[in-house]
């Protein structure tokens, strides 16, 4: 019989889909004002955070799990792979899951401050949010990426309008349509991979990528970078990223915060899919999309940190940043080497809680200001300036890559892995210049929301309650934490992207009894010091005596 830690691959996917149902079940009252839904409300918030905690609880147990190498494959109904549905976690998904998680239970326990009885069934709603992105992550099939994609997409579309508003019903239609426009192309993108190899399953693609040639290779890659489309589209990659900023801005504040981590599914998507599947080992098709990741990644920093510079309000300026920081992961993503893949995954979670902690503060801020609530124009002074000063500064710090923040070490390993690259200049010019100028863009930020201040105008004389202060906290303080703990976390990272490489293990792991590569999928990934032959970039054979 299999053990029940056998079972939390599945676990991560079926809790939020149950507890969904569940509370759909139960109801949330509506904010009906009466005992009774006043108690189904009560209810529906134990429910909601009870499980939240318990993913939270299953996903560092399957971080743990991963941290010795092992892959978890689970199989759907026992049928064998590519057949059936497979799931698999290693330490890449692993991780996806604990920082999903990080996000989650903080801005819930937000959420359940007030912003869940705007709307009808918030708590439902976030549930399959999880569930989507959780899929995504454990997936081991390209079909079922796009499954769970839909799943995550569906529940963003409501989450964007809960609450209402003519703006946000404004933006809302064209995040629906153009979220639309890019499923369409992924079920093409799916079409054209299908249609070539024959399967879908991402273990039996890395193995049959590489036979592709002639013809069939040139229609194969036009379907690599179709998918690089959608992708790049869910991740915010320039020229595909400018739905991001009135969405992001538009949306509640919990609800922006949750999708901090959901522009991260298309960077997962891009790295599993284009790094590792048309990776290194893709035959005619290796590095299909190197000369465009890059350069568009350079891009979309710059104009991320322009935008944010240019903003007019403290939410649009949070969402322009988001762009920014999608820029630096794709990046370092796009240097297709294992130093530079354990950047963005640091970088990437520092970015996500940070991004998530400043929607939160937005509105904090917002709700003593009076009448100009986020608009960066001078107005009457808040009633916690020191606590939400000293909140934003410490944001601004981290995002723009101040040390001894884990944004600075971040962004110091992306140097570093760059460093050797023929675009090594450019990296480090937009990696540098676009810190000094988010620095430039909260400074300048918070000079309004704090010091320009006009006492003639009415403001807020009450201050945020500790709930709401103290969700925010969290997940400011987690990105502090990652300062603390950035050894071991560093050495997670670099565990991961090595792992990636090893499509050997990988496939031995989801199809054995395809025959596939006779590698122990259970044996730790050690890494080696950086005079060893682990860390060269993918694909270049070591040089004698580990050198570079």
């Amino acid at each position: 019989m299999m053990a029940f830690a056998d079972h939390l691959p599945v676990l991560a996917v079926l809790l939020p889909a149950l507890t969904a149902v569940l509370l759909l079940l139960v109801g949330d009252g509506g904010g009906a004002e009466d005992q009774h839904d006043n108690a189904r409300l009560r209810w529906t918030r134990r429910i909601a955070l009870a499980s939240v905690l318990l993913g939270a609880v299953f996903a560092f147990r399957l971080v743990e799990q991963a941290a010795t190498g092992t892959l978890a494959v689970y199989r759907v109904g026992d049928w064998p792979a590519p057949f059936g549905i497979v799931l698999v976690v290693d330490r890449l998904s692993a991780y996806m899951l604990a920082l999903t998680s990080a996000v989650a239970v903080p801005v819930l326990w937000y959420a359940c401050g007030g912003w869940d009885t705007r709307g009808r069934h918030f708590h439902a709603l976030f549930q399959f949010q999880l569930m989507g992105l959780n899929g995504a992550f454990v997936t081991g099939d390209l079909f079922n990426l796009f499954v769970f994609f839909e799943v995550l997409l569906i529940a963003s579309y409501v989450l964007m309008m809960h609450g209402l508003g003519r703006e946000r019903l404004r933006v809302g239609l064209h995040y629906v349509v153009l979220n639309l426009s890019a499923s369409a192309l992924f079920l093409i993108g799916i079409a054209l991979v299908y249609g070539l190899t024959g399967t879908l399953n991402l273990a039996d693609l890395a193995l049959r990528v590489p036979q592709v040639t002639g013809p069939e290779a040139g229609l194969l890659k036009a379907g690599a970078l179709l998918l690089l489309v959608v992708f790049g589209f869910k991740a915010a990659l320039l020229p595909l990223a400018m739905w991001l900023p009135a969405t992001y801005a538009a949306a509640s504040a919990p609800v922006a915060a949750l999708f901090a981590i959901m522009t991260k599914v298309g960077v997962y998507a891009i790295l599993r899919v284009h790094g590792v599947t048309f990776g290194a080992e893709a035959g005619a098709l290796a590095y299909a999309v190197q000369p465009l990741l890059l350069p568009l990644a350079l891009a979309t920093s710059v104009v991320g940190v322009l935008g944010a510079l240019a903003a007019h309000t403290l939410p649009r300026l949070v969402a322009w940043l988001t762009v920014a920081s999608v820029g630096t992961v794709l990046a370092a993503v796009g240097l297709f080497n294992t130093e530079a893949w354990s950047a963005a995954l640091f970088y990437m979670a520092n970015s996500t809680l940070v991004i998530a902690g400043l929607f939160l503060l937005s509105e904090l801020v917002a709700a003593q200001r009076g009448p100009m609530a986020d608009r960066l124009e001078p107005c009457s002074p808040v009633a916690q300036p020191a606590l939400l000063g000293l909140m934003l500064l410490l944001a601004a710090a981290s995002t723009a890559g101040l040390p001894p923040l884990p944004g600075f070490i971040g962004k110091l390993m992306v140097l570093e892995a760059s460093a050797s690259h023929a675009a090594a200049v450019a990296v480090w010019a937009v990696v540098l210049g676009v810190g000094l100028f988010t620095l430039v863009g909260l400074a300048r930020a918070g000079s309004i929301l704090f010091w320009s201040v006009r006492t003639e105008l009415p403001g807020q004389s009450a201050g945020a309650s500790p709930q709401l202060l103290g969700a925010t906290l969290a997940l400011l303080g987690m990105s502090v934490l990652m300062s603390a703990f950035a050894a071991p976390i560093q050495r997670y990272t670099a565990a991961a992207a090595l792992q990636l490489q090893d499509r050997a293990a990988y496939a031995n792991a989801v199809l054995p009894e395809m025959g596939g590569a006779q590698a122990e999928t259970t044996r730790p990934y050690r890494i080696p010091p950086k005079d060893q032959p682990g860390l060269q970039p993918m694909g270049q054979p070591a040089a004698p005596g580990g050198e570079k």
